[in-house]
């Protein structure tokens, strides 16, 4: 039986070095992400699949959260992937505050050390819930300059209001941009550098998977905003 293995091993090393060194590049350089909620409409869609660089913040010990190397601090409106503080869940949320930031909400309006969010309406959608569909307005949101898309969906009463909270050195704000509809750092807390994954970049594929499978083409290699 140990013969068997190790004539196994030799006659297929190569592969098995293969698997190792993509484990290890998909571990700490590179990965994907698939999108399996609505919480990041009308940015992303169930059925995504997220291409995200591990290297955009930080060089990890594979396998573990281990910082070796800090190369790159997180910015406000970049969307990540990180580990959920509360109960090890992979998540994608957007960073809404960076350590030092005084961060409030007012009736869905995100102010930011002071200065308010500026929005404007785009557009209105239904969105599909456990109980029916809910009427959900796209808005676009201007922070410091920068700016994506969200969705509010009022007659939800989500956690729409919160006192001004200062971001702690080495944590961050994440919201979703399907703000009523989104378990972000108003459930979950806060979430430490260590934690964080990596950026997300693009959109890889996209197939609708609520529907009959059919690949949404129009959404490969799509940037996120």
């Amino acid at each position: 039986m140990r013969n068997a293995g190790r004539e196994l091993f030799r006659n297929n090393k190569g592969f098995i070095l293969f698997l190792c060194l993509f484990g290890v590049f998909r571990t700490a350089v590179a990965d994907w992400n698939p999108i399996p909620s609505s919480s990041m409409h009308p940015n992303l869609l169930e059925g995504d699949v997220v291409f995200v660089n591990r290297l955009a913040y930080d060089l990890k010990v594979p396998l573990t959260d281990i910082v070796v190397s800090h190369l790159g601090d997180p910015v406000r409106g970049d969307v990540v992937t990180f580990a959920s503080p509360k109960d090890g869940t992979r998540l994608i949320k957007r960073i809404v505050a960076v350590p030092g930031d005084v961060v409030e909400m007012r009736n869905e309006q995100l102010i930011i050390n002071g200065k308010p969010a500026q929005y404007r309406v785009l557009d209105a959608a239904s969105e599909a819930l456990p109980g029916g569909f809910a009427e959900a307005y796209r808005l676009h949101e201007t922070v410091d300059g920068r700016g994506h898309r969200i969705q509010v969906m009022p007659q939800l009463q989500a956690r729409s209001n919160f006192a001004p909270i200062t971001i702690p050195q080495d944590q961050f704000m994440m919201l979703g941009d399907n703000r009523d509809n989104s378990a972000d750092s108003r459930y979950i807390g806060l979430v430490p550098r260590h934690l964080l994954v990596g950026r997300a970049v693009r959109v890889l594929v996209s197939a609708d998977y609520q529907g009959n499978w059919a690949p949404r083409t129009e959404r490969f290699g799509m940037r996120l905003e």
